[in-house]
């Protein structure tokens, strides 16, 4: 297993606190809201967390390829498109950077370790798509942009996991046929 370069990981973490500080948490108007202004971030956070607890440095370090890219790629469309927000109450509504957030982190936890724990991942990520538009900062058409860019990010940079593992595979041979249990430690 690789274990984590943390002297290579200081820009990724740079730019999660950096996120963390422009994050409007603070101001939130409802409790919708503020649960998702959290689990914006508490999604990738998990991601990472993940990561560094199976000390998996690959999966570090393409965690925060794609969160750089993601972030970057979020605030370059907000600036380019500045579509303003629902209630009028600012501008840079496309694409929602909360939703893209949580759908990075969603797909790279699904992407590098799996479906069961991808999958509670995106329901997270689906309700943060959600607190936006109930909170009146996007409408769907941002949410959704918002949540493909994330994915999409969290796709093209992260490999699956090489680490413990389980699976079928076919056995086959010597008049035996099946399916056996791979685990791999």
């Amino acid at each position: 297993m690789d274990t984590v370069n943390w002297r290579g990981l200081i820009p990724g973490l740079f730019l999660v606190f950096s996120a963390l500080a422009a994050s409007p948490a603070a101001g939130a108007e409802s409790g919708t809201q503020r649960a998702g202004d959290i689990l914006q971030i508490a999604v990738p956070a998990a991601g990472f967390a993940t990561a560094v607890y199976l000390r998996d440095g690959k999966g570090a370090e393409q965690f925060f390829e794609s969160l750089a890219v993601e972030l970057g790629a979020v605030y370059a469309i907000k600036y380019a498109v500045d579509k303003p927000r629902p209630r009028g109450n600012g501008d840079r509504a496309f694409p929602s950077g909360h939703t893209a957030a949580a759908f990075q982190g969603a797909s790279f936890i699904e992407r590098r370790y799996g479906w069961r724990y991808g999958a509670p991942a995106y329901l997270v990520g689906a309700f943060v798509g959600w607190s936006r538009i109930e909170s009146h900062q996007h409408d769907f058409p941002d949410v959704l942009f918002g949540g493909a860019l994330g994915i999409v990010c969290g796709y093209v940079f992260t490999t699956p996991y090489e680490g413990r593992s389980v699976r079928a595979v076919p056995v086959s041979g010597a008049g035996l046929r099946g399916v056996g249990i791979e685990v791999r430690w």
